[in-house]
C-alpha cells in the first residue's frame, strides 16, 4: 500500500510533537516542546490557535470538563476553557524539562520527563488522577516517550526512546506489570518516539531520524511503514470526524538543511481507523 502526506498545517515547529484529536471540539491539538506553543488545527474550517506558554511545554491534552491539561517543566497545568491557567502539581527539578504525555482510559494522565543532556535515569514516567495524585511509575528512564493502551486497555505501551524498543506493560486498574519487549527498531532505522494504538490493537510508531511511521500488528509484527521526507518525525494520532486520517508531527531541531516540511503537522488521509481518545478527568 502506498501513504501519501500532505502538508495539514505547514509550521517551523523547533520541536512538534503529541498530536491529540479533541473529538468534543473537532480539533487537533499538538504542541512545540522547546517553542513553548500550544497549537490546536480544525480540519473541516481550517481555523487555527497558538497559545505561549512562558515554559518549555511536552504534551497537551483535552480536559473532561472543558480546556485543557499540561505536561509542563514546573509539573502538570490546567488551562481553563476561558484560559485562565492554575498548577495540579508543581514539581520543578533542576536540568529535567516534561515530554510526551497520555490519557489512559480511566482519565489518569501519564506523564513522562527527561532531563536536557537525556542522561540514563534522568526521567520518570508518572501517572497523575483528576484530584493531583501524582504517582512515579518508571523512575529509571532516559526520554519518555510514546505511550497508549491497547483497545481493551489490558495492555499499555511505552517507550524509553534510547532502548530503540517499544515495551508492553499487562495494565489493570491503572497499574502495570509484566514488561516485555514488544518491538525492536534497527540500527540505522532512527529511534521509537511518539506513537498510537489504532482500533485493530496495532501500534503506530514515530521514528526520530528515522523519517518513518511504522504500523506493528498486536503481535510485534511489522506490516506497514510511511515513509515522510524529513527525518526528525516525532508522534502520531489519529484524527477527523471517522478517526481515519493520521496526523504527523515532525520537528526542524538539529537539521543542518532542514526539509520544507519539517516542523509542520502532517496528514496521511484514510491510512486506518484510529480510537477514541479520553479526555483528562481533571
Amino acid at each position: 500500500m502506498t501513504y501519501k502526506y500532505e502538508v495539514a498545517v505547514r509550521a517551523e515547529a523547533t520541536l512538534g510533537e503529541g498530536p491529540t484529536w479533541d473529538a468534543a471540539a473537532g480539533r487537533l491539538i499538538w504542541v512545540d516542546i522547546l517553542g513553548g506553543r500550544v497549537h490546536t488545527y480544525e480540519p473541516a474550517s481550517g481555523r487555527r490557535t497558538l497559545r505561549v506558554v512562558d515554559q518549555h511545554v511536552g504534551a497537551a491534552k483535552p480536559r473532561a470538563g472543558g480546556g485543557l491539561v499540561l505536561n509542563l517543566v514546573d509539573g502538570v497545568g490546567l488551562l481553563d476553557a476561558d484560559e485562565g491557567f492554575r498548577w495540579l502539581h508543581r514539581e520543578r527539578v533542576p536540568g529535567r524539562r516534561a515530554n510526551d504525555a497520555a490519557v489512559a482510559p480511566d482519565g489518569s494522565l501519564w506523564t513522562g520527563t527527561m532531563r536536557y543532556d537525556e542522561a540514563p535515569g534522568g526521567g520518570s514516567l508518572s501517572r497523575v488522577t483528576g484530584d493531583g495524585t501524582v504517582e512515579t511509575v518508571l523512575d529509571d528512564v532516559a526520554v519518555s516517550n510514546g505511550t497508549g493502551w491497547s483497545p481493551d486497555g489490558r495492555r499499555m505501551y511505552y517507550i524509553d526512546s534510547p532502548t530503540r524498543c517499544v515495551d508492553v506493560f499487562d495494565h489493570a486498574a491503572g497499574r502495570i506489570s509484566g514488561r516485555r519487549r514488544f518491538a525492536e527498531i534497527e540500527e540505522g532505522a532512527g529511534f521509537p518516539d511518539g506513537l498510537t494504538v489504532d482500533a485493530d490493537g496495532c501500534v503506530w510508531v514515530a521514528l526520530w531520524d528515522g523519517g518513518a511511521v511504522r504500523r506493528y500488528t498486536p503481535d510485534g509484527e511489522l506490516d506497514r511503514v510511511i515513509t515522510l521526507p524529513t527525518p526528525q518525525v516525532t508522534a502520531c494520532a489519529f484524527g477527523g470526524a471517522d478517526l481515519t486520517d493520521l496526523y504527523i508531527t515532525t520537528a526542524r531541531v538539529g537539521l543542518e538543511f532542514p526539509h520544507p516540511v519539517a516542523g509542520s503537522l502532517l496528514v496521511v488521509p484514510g491510512a486506518g481507523k484510529g480510537l477514541a481518545q479520553p479526555a483528562f478527568a481533571g
